[in-house]
């Protein structure tokens, strides 16, 4: 089965072509240089492909990928 994080990293791969090297769960997306149009689309894909609403304010440039795919998680707990 597959993680959600790496679901995560998929979305950002997928959008964004971040290096595999530099993807690891302690890297922010300000690190990942992700800009603000890339960050409204991942939000869009993580509420399409996993079914949770994450808001633009909550993937701010200093959250980490591990910190998002926690925050999802939490919330697709709360949704059963």
């Amino acid at each position: 089965m597959t993680t959600t994080y790496e679901q995560l990293v998929d979305i950002l791969t997928t959008l964004h072509d971040t290096p595999a090297d530099r993807t690891r769960p302690e890297a922010t997306l300000g690190e990942l240089d992700v800009d603000s149009l890339t960050t409204v689309e991942i939000g869009i894909r993580i509420e399409r492909d996993l079914g949770v609403t994450v808001g633009d304010d909550e993937l701010q440039p200093d959250r980490t990928l591990g910190e998002i795919a926690a925050l999802v998680d939490s919330r697709r707990s709360a949704a059963v």
